[in-house]
């Protein structure tokens, strides 16, 4: 006799070949992810029937691109296509049907489709990312592995499976740090942390999303919320310059203080006085290296002690607060939380589209086995502390994190030279447009509509 299993495959198998055999095209893809949801890649669009409920976000959830660049859609889209799922399979008009989840785009549209279906299911079904990626390739379905924002030749390819695994990572960082102690939850970051998380749509807000990632609004991603923001630098005085809304440091005060930033860390060069985010009692760092190259040892080092010992949340800016701004906050989650490069690279782009450039990808690959060494003994060193400050217990919360890593091997080679030294001088010498002007200038024009905020005085919408 064939085994459950068996039998439950070959119904699923006959549901999709009945499922493409109502389309006109007999190259269609249909994929099983449940009993009740279909995700299909189809030549066309198809009409709901009255044994089936088909819908397609191709037109309504669209990656906005830099040049060449083409997703991961960022969480405010992977949170209303979660939404609007959940609420057509709790339909009772729905009930008895198949739901059909179906994109007729292009290749790029396919692979964010996938992404969205691949990342509900490991978020919303309890699926493992191999799980989930293994349906979605089971009709011999492939994808194109998104790229980067560089202007040129790509240099790495970023897969669907490393967000699904990006996804997965964070959501059981959450769970472990909701089983912490407590008595422990003494700092105003973990407290945020535990109540938001990372991945919470519970209490995730979508229109403050929407708002603060525009231009005109700050131009502001929650990459870990409670501890890592990133932001496009501030200019010396709010104004209007080729298109682009710029702010000054003060028009971030409110925000700040509201959400315990205490922390500004600076890696582009100087412009604006320091003086004007410290005579307000934020801490500010300047850790400077050239724009679209990668920092050296050092600022590494330096950037991750400031993070580790400030007490409150961090907002980190370059230019565009993309390249650079992303590459160091992933060697803090290496670090810290031991994901992969691909896995950093993944959500952080997830969380602020654009993110990690060019070479900075592979130098975020080449750091990962030293940053997981650290990050081991950093742990090490705070559990052996058994009567320490509650500073030092609150950071083994944050940095306890067991090894949840999946198939993280990696090459440990030594740092790439993208770029000699060059002081903030030479750069500015250099003249013309850097990479983050050109960035920033881009984001700008695809986001022509009306400003929602003052540029003076960045609106609170929580």
């Amino acid at each position: 006799m064939k085994r459950k299993s068996e039998r439950r495959s070959e119904s699923r198998k006959r549901v999709c070949a009945s499922l493409s055999d109502q389309t006109e095209s007999k190259s269609d893809i249909y994929v099983h992810i449940t009993d009740q949801l279909y995700f299909a890649l189809l030549h066309q669009k198809v009409k709901s029937s009255p044994d089936r409920h088909c819908f397609c976000v191709d037109d309504e959830l669209s990656y906005e691109n830099f040049y060449a660049d083409f997703g991961p859609l960022n969480l405010a889209m992977f949170y209303r296509f979660c939404c609007k799922l959940n609420k057509k399979l709790k339909s009772c008009v729905h009930a008895k049907k198949k739901i059909v989840f179906y994109t007729c785009g292009d290749r790029k549209k396919q692979a964010n489709a996938a992404y969205l279906i691949g990342s509900y299911a490991v978020m919303h079904l309890q699926k493992t990312p191999e799980e989930a990626y293994s349906l979605l390739v089971s009709q011999n379905a492939s994808y194109l592995p998104f790229r980067d924002a560089s202007f040129g030749a790509c240099m790495y390819n970023l897969n669907i499976l490393d967000c699904l695994r990006a996804v997965h990572k964070v959501i059981q960082i959450l769970k472990i740090h909701q089983t912490r102690p407590l008595f422990l939850l003494i700092a105003c970051f973990v407290f945020q942390a535990l109540q938001f998380g990372w991945l919470d749509f519970s209490h995730f807000n979508v229109e403050e999303y929407e708002h603060y990632e525009r231009a005109e609004n700050g131009d502001f991603n929650w990459i870990i919320p409670g501890k890592f923001l990133a932001f496009s630098g501030p200019h010396p005085k709010s104004k209007i310059e080729n298109g682009y809304p710029l702010h000054a440091p003060e028009a971030y005060f409110p925000y700040f203080r509201k959400h315990n930033i205490t922390t500004i860390i600076r890696l582009n060069k100087k412009m604006y006085d320091a003086k004007r985010f410290t005579d307000m009692g934020f801490k500010h760092h300047d850790l400077f290296f050239v724009d679209g190259s990668t920092p050296t040892d050092a600022i590494v080092t330096k950037f991750l002690n400031i993070c580790e010992n400030a007490d409150g949340a961090i907002a980190v800016h370059c230019k565009a607060g993309l390249g650079r701004t992303g590459t160091l906050i992933g060697c803090y989650m290496m670090k810290h939380f031991r994901l992969t490069a691909a896995e950093a690279i993944a959500w952080i782009r997830i969380c602020r589209p654009g993110s990690v450039i060019g070479p900075q990808q592979n130098f975020v690959e080449d750091k990962q086995t030293n940053l997981w060494a650290e990050g081991d003994l950093y742990r090490q060193r705070i559990n052996e502390q058994e009567n320490g400050s509650s500073k030092m217990a609150v950071a083994g919360i944050l940095s306890g994190v067991e090894d949840i890593s999946i198939n993280g091997t990696n090459k440990n080679i030594s740092q790439r030279k993208t770029a000699t030294e060059t002081t903030e001088e030479e750069e500015e010498e250099c003249g013309g447009l850097t990479q983050g002007d050109k960035l920033r200038a881009l984001k700008s024009k695809r986001q022509s509509r009306a400003s929602t905020g003052s540029i003076s005085c960045l609106n609170d919408v929580t």
